[in-house]
Formats: structure tokens, sequence, C-alpha cells
């Protein structure tokens, strides 16, 4: 990353630090943080008996369930059930799981167009080249408002002014138009409800609403964001709404239970009344049952790298695709490899512990990544350096 666009980013995280300590300590949020940290200890504990009755809740309310155990059976399943429209444009909501799956790249080899409905993720698309996310709800906090307005500028041929509302309109008119014969939406989800056997989404922005009313709505998630019930599935989302943006709750938190449907004609049950006449849930492990349970307690928030002084001083190179920081190297191990986790930033950490001081569900972050140094150096990927200390150790009885 830039040296401008470090100092953007941490000009950002400094305002959702503010933001957030306003909130964070108060009586109400220390509750729901206790509730979640016992809510998403029990779901990991009791993952395969809350993946079963996931499935049966979701058929009983009409939406097809799919398995993917890795990134490529997620993409083919995918392009199975949009292989049937015309229309070659998809409306994409915010989604770290569709990151993690490299959806754009792979619809667009297929001459798909994925349209990001997030202004923030919309601004990074346009801009083409170096544009990985910062952070998960602000993916593009690195970039001040004149970079972003020559993006837009350049990318949509137009002559917007470094002003934040013309921007914002400039781009939704962009997206709108884009979408308006698009038949399918494809999102993830922030939680989701075993036993109601309902997705949890969270917006400010009312973007999720228009990917939700295309014709087939695709949610895909990963398996670690099963929790029991949907009170369960709201006390997640708002705990992550406080670390992630420093407010109570987000404008929106969308329920989806099942595909559009009405009864308001002799009680005959007709679908797609406004919204999708198909929902398909796609539950991806990609790694995670083998990972170790404190890294499938994350909530997404992105507090951890907001505090990280590595990430602040180094940006997205620390982290694994859209999983970023220190949790972001420990589950990119269980995604890809040993080596993708040593070339991800295993050895950048400091392991001083202020991503677990500032996680609200306490993952021990630091632990994690020492305990992988150790299975990484058992594979040969440790800093070489390292290693010339380690012989020299060993044959001279010193480092030098």
């Amino acid at each position: 990353m830039k040296t401008s666009e470090l100092e953007t980013m941490r000009k950002s995280f400094n305002t959702v630090k503010s933001r957030s300590s306003q909130i964070k300590d108060s009586p109400q949020v220390r509750r729901l943080q206790e509730r979640v940290r016992e809510i998403k200890r029990y779901s990991v504990e009791n993952s395969d008996e809350l993946y079963a009755q996931a499935i049966e809740s979701f058929k009983r309310n009409g939406i097809d369930v799919e398995f993917a155990e890795t990134k490529e059976d997620a993409l083919n399943i995918i392009f199975d059930l949009i292989e049937g429209f015309d229309n070659k444009v998809i409306a994409k909501a915010k989604s770290n799981t569709l990151g993690e799956i490299n959806l754009k790249s792979e619809l667009a080899s297929k001459d798909w167009n994925v349209v990001e409905t997030d202004l923030g993720d919309r601004i990074l698309q346009l801009k083409k080249t170096d544009n990985k996310p910062v952070h998960p709800t602000g993916p593009a906090s690195h970039l001040n408002i004149s970079e972003i307005a020559s993006i837009v500028n350049d990318s949509l041929d137009g002559d917007v002014n470094p002003v934040a509302r013309e921007i914002m309109e400039t781009v939704r008119e962009d997206v709108l138009n884009r979408l308006e014969n698009a038949s399918v939406g494809i999102s993830g989800a922030n939680a989701i409800a075993c036993e109601e056997g309902s997705c949890i989404m969270v917006h400010n922005e009312g973007n999720i609403s228009l990917v939700s009313l295309k014709d087939l709505h695709i949610i895909v998630a990963g398996i670690d964001k099963i929790v029991p019930t949907l009170e369960d599935a709201i006390s997640v989302a708002k705990l992550e709404t406080v670390y992630a943006t420093g407010n109570y709750v987000t404008s929106y938190m969308n329920v989806i239970s099942g595909p559009s449907k009405t009864a308001d004609i002799e009680k005959k049950l007709l679908k797609n009344m406004y919204g999708a006449e198909k929902v398909v849930v796609i539950f991806l492990d990609n790694g995670r049952s083998l990972a170790s349970e404190e890294c499938l307690w994350c909530i997404g928030c992105g507090n951890c790298i907001v505090h990280c002084p590595v990430y602040n001083a180094v940006g997205n190179e620390f982290g694994f695709n859209n999983y970023l920081g220190g949790r972001g190297v420990a589950m990119s191990k269980f995604i890809e490899d040993d080596e993708t986790c040593y070339n991800s930033g295993l050895y950048m950490c400091t392991l001083c512990g202020l991503c677990t001081l500032n996680c609200p569900v306490a993952i021990p972050t630091n632990e994690i990544l020492e305990n992988l140094r150790k299975l990484s150096s058992e594979v040969g990927f440790y800093p070489k350096v390292h290693g010339k200390i380690k012989d020299n150790v060993s044959e001279n009885d010193s480092p030098y």
C-alpha cells in the first residue's frame, strides 16, 4: 500500500475507534458481548448438530440447500444455478466469503458481469487494479475523496467533483442502471439461525434488499455462521455492528427465511410476488472443519486490525484475501495451505496480543499464530535468516 493510503486508512480507523469507544463499554454492550461469546462457543462446539437442523429448517421454508466442501465446489454450484439466465449481469452484496472463493474473477472468466452494490466495494471494483479491501465493513477506507473522485471519473467517463454526495449519487445511478434487468443476486450472511431456517444480513445502504429482490437469490455462507436461534443471530449481528462501525444497530437488518410468496388470493400460495422466486443457501466448508475452534468464533467486525500495530504499519499485505490481519493469516492455513499461510504474513505478527484484547469474542489470535509458526517451521516455511541463526547455534553454540 502507498504511504498516502496507509495514512488515510489510519485516519478512518481512528474515527471508528473514537465512535465505538463511546458505546462499547456500556452495560448493554457488555451484556451483549458475553452473550455472543457464549453463542459462538456453543455453536462451534455443536456445529454438526446445528448444521443438520439448519438443513431441515431451510427445506421446511422452501429454501434450497447445497453443501460445498471446497471453493471449487461452491463455484460449480453457482455456475449450475445461473446457467439458464440470459442476462449476464449479477447483483452482488458485500461478502468476505464471496471474496474467499474469488467469485467476481471466476464469473468474469465466463462472461458474467458482477456488479458490486455496496458503495465501498463498487469503488474498489471501479479501481480495477490494486483493489484489495482494507476493512471488512469499510473496504475503501484507505482512499481519500480526491482519489475516489478520480477513480469514478476514469471508470465511468464522468466529471464528478470530489464531493461525497456527488460521488455517491453518480455511483448509485450507474449501479441501478446496470442492474435494471439483472435476474440473479448473490450475497453472504452475517449469521444463520438454524432453528428458524433464517439468514441475517445487516447493511446501511439498502443494497442487500436490491440483491434479494432478484428472481434467484444465492446466499453463500461458511458453516461457522450457524447459530441456534434467530435471537442469537441478531445478537451476533448487533455486536458486529458495535465493533465494526461504532453504532448500536445498522439501518437495515434483513431476515431471509424463504422465497417471496403471497396467499392473498383464496389462500392459494403463489411465489415471486416482489422478491426472489428461488432462494439457495450454499454452506461452505473450505477448510473450516479443520480449523481451530477459536478461529471460527470470529463475527467479522474487523476491530482486531483497527488496533493491530502491524496492520496499521503495512496495511492489507498482512492477511489473506478478504480475511485481513492475523486471523486472516491463521485461516489461510486451513483454506489454502502452509505456504499460503507463510506468505500471508505468518511472521509479520509481533504476537503482542492487542488483537485479542480488542476482539469482542476474545479470539487468541497471537497464540494461534505462535502455534502455527511451529507447525510451519516443521514443514520448511520460516524466514531463512531464522534458519541460519538456528544452524549457528547448533554448530557454534552462538547465533553468530
